[in-house]
């Protein structure tokens, strides 16, 4: 897994752009898929909603681990920190007809912090937030430039005050070098089995 430029984001003509304005793009990394086809975003999905972090380096579910005891005793995830309290879940901005769909939908995957903001055509959004910032976890596919397609992972936040613009300044070389790199590694490892 590797981290793109945000231009491999941007251009791209994702929903994500229109809801989410006001959001910073933290990161954007490709998810490669290698034997992917146009008609693989289900696949990506799957693979994605296994919970890589399960499937991560001991490293980094210690990291995972970390943050939440230290979310516990700071109070960062407590319910009046999340979405419906201290914000307001980005659907709101939604066409009326994905908000309809989401009424509609079955629960989302529980093993997730993240709650699904919308899914359509070959593009995901999930949007979470607490204490820190309100986020925006978003899948895309897109072709690879060589005949193929690959999955492009982005993280976009909205930092919760200078408080939460400096958590994402503190947090932000763990993710870099430690925590994407192992997700990487499980997402190769998972991908390689869904073809199986």
């Amino acid at each position: 897994m590797r981290r793109l430029p945000g231009a491999a984001h941007t251009a791209q003509p994702w929903l994500v752009h229109e809801i989410a304005g006001d959001f910073l793009l933290e990161d954007v990394w490709e998810l490669p898929a290698p034997g992917g086809g146009p008609d693989d975003f289900a696949v990506l999905v799957s693979v994605f909603d296994g919970g890589l972090e399960k499937d991560a380096s001991l490293p980094t579910r210690a990291l995972f681990w970390l943050r939440f005891k230290l979310g516990a005793v700071m109070r960062l995830d407590r319910q009046s920190t999340g979405l419906g309290s201290r914000v307001p879940s980005l659907r709101d901005r939604l066409p009326e007809e994905l908000r309809e769909q989401l009424r509609d939908a079955a629960p989302a995957n529980q093993a997730s912090d993240f709650t699904l903001l919308y899914e359509r055509g070959n593009e995901r959004a999930m949007e979470i937030a607490n204490g820190t910032m309100h986020g925006i976890l978003h899948l895309g596919w897109v072709p690879d430039g060589r005949g193929g397609w690959r999955g492009q992972l982005a993280i976009l936040v909205k930092p919760n005050g200078r408080a939460g613009a400096a958590y994402m300044a503190f947090i932000k070389p763990f993710r870099h070098l430690i925590v994407y790199p192992a997700l990487g590694r499980a997402w190769q490892r998972r991908w390689r089995q869904s073809r199986q």
